[in-house]
């Protein structure tokens, strides 16, 4: 029986246009630029300074704390000069900038393409496993950006008890974790032996949605070698990604409302982007500093999957996918549930980067927005079981105690609302923005 979340989930087109494309190489940038936000938590602080020579995945800049990753230079070259920009969020951040001479990597980094597996290196303990991904700056790639080495020490009064992949991919039009599936299968089951080690369970799952039947057919058969690991085949139902729905369609179990996380139901989750940072970390010594992302569109005339450098410019993987359509009404980070549009193409490859799609002018105008007529439909949509209207209009009226009474930081802005309503109505706008407001009073409250 294919499997799913229980509550709510929508249906939107999957217009997975790049599917068959292999994923390739992205060109070397003439400037890279590394944003020190990368991830949640503390920004990194610069190890380097203008006229510092470096190279391909040496360290830039250092975490500054324990929810905090070091960041790693892409390119070889000169640092040109250290500055803000501003970045996918749409905000100003520093960031380090670094002119582009050759390609010269650091020596330790293993770039043969041999299999490494666990058998080889019974060395390696838990311990091991999470200083070299913390080392390495890996966070999750699936968008979150959460610091990989803070999930894989579970905080004191809890225990693992399973490892979750995340290979769904339910937003729409991005197809880069499918083709890491069906080009580095055996990468990616040796990183879901290194995840069960370093948090010490013996049983991990990969969930994969059935509109992927080539992925679960090859990492089934892959994983006959591994016993431990079971390949589950989910319902194409959106958000089958997100981290709840995914533990309650695997296991079973629902995670509480925050402050409750996964680990709470015994899951560690990680998306399979992660997964193969953390194999090429630990078993080829490879700090993440390059990533596959979707560019996609229905206007573009090469929709493709290309494993681009951190740093590189968004204008120039667009180009290399055959320009910029001349309609493109928005360029979204992401995918069109939950991504966001950007201020400009000159926004660099971040680690948490995982698609770039061009909507022409017709599909990104927005409707006019209309009263709601209460018909209920995005609550019916809301896979976390809310009232998305009345949190959207507790937001828009800057009610933020009824927001927090009804459980506004439960919201996973997948979207669902916002998509299924009649009226057209900017839930999703709205509930972001009390979300956020909320959450911001409550850490002042548990500061005083």
């Amino acid at each position: 029986m294919v499997k799913t979340f229980k509550i709510g989930g929508v249906h939107p087109s999957e217009n997975k246009l790049s599917a068959a494309s292999p994923i390739r190489l992205a060109g070397l940038p003439k400037q890279a630029v590394f944003s020190l936000y990368q991830h949640i938590g503390a920004p990194a602080k610069p190890v380097v300074a203008k006229g510092d020579e470096v190279k391909v995945g040496m360290m830039l800049a250092e975490a500054d704390g324990f929810v905090s990753v070091p960041v790693h230079s892409s390119v070889s070259g000169k640092v040109s000069k250290i500055d803000a920009i501003v970045d996918a969020s749409g905000y100003r951040r520093p960031a380090i900038f670094v002119d582009v001479e050759g390609d010269e990597w650091v020596e330790t980094i293993d770039r043969t393409p041999d299999l490494v597996t666990l058998a080889q290196k019974p060395e390696l303990t838990a311990e091991d496993i999470v200083n070299t991904v913390k080392a390495a700056g890996i966070v999750g790639m699936g968008g979150a950006t959460f610091p990989c080495h803070v999930k894989l020490t579970p905080p004191k009064g809890t225990k693992a008890e399973c490892v979750i992949i995340n290979a769904v991919e339910c937003e729409p039009y991005l197809t880069a974790d499918h083709r890491l599936l069906l080009e580095k299968p055996d990468e990616i089951l040796v990183g879901v032996d290194l995840i069960m080690k370093a948090v010490g369970v013996d049983k991990g799952y990969i969930g994969i949605e059935n509109n992927k039947p080539d992925a679960i057919a090859l990492l089934t058969e892959k994983a006959k070698a591994y016993p431990h690991i079971e390949v589950v085949p989910l319902q194409v139902k959106y958000p089958q990604g997100g981290e709840k729905q995914l533990i309650a369609a695997v296991t079973g179990r629902e995670v509480p409302a925050p402050p409750a996380l996964p680990i709470n139901v015994g899951a560690v989750v990680q998306n399979v982007g992660t997964v193969f940072a953390i194999y090429e970390a630990v078993m080829k010594n490879k700090p993440l500093f390059e990533r596959v992302i979707t560019v996609t569109g229905k206007e573009v005339q090469n929709p493709s999957n290309l494993l681009a450098r951190i740093g590189t410019p968004m204008n120039q993987l667009i180009e290399e996918c055959g320009g910029l359509p001349e309609n493109t009404g928005k360029v979204i980070g992401g995918g069109p549930m939950m991504g966001k549009a950007l201020m400009n193409l000159d926004v660099p490859v971040c680690k948490g980067s995982s698609g770039l799609l061009l909507m022409s002018e017709r599909e990104s105008r927005r409707a006019e927005p209309q009263p709601c007529i209460r018909c209920a439909k995005c609550v019916s949509a809301c896979p976390m079981g809310l009232e998305p209207y009345l949190l959207a209009t507790a937001s828009a009226l800057r009610n933020w105690e009824l927001a927090e009474d009804n459980d506004i930081t439960s919201c996973i802005e997948c979207g669902s609302c916002q998509f299924t309503c009649p009226s057209t109505r900017p839930m999703l706008d709205n509930i972001r923005m009390g979300k956020t407001t909320v959450m911001a009073l409550i850490r002042a409250r548990n500061t005083k």
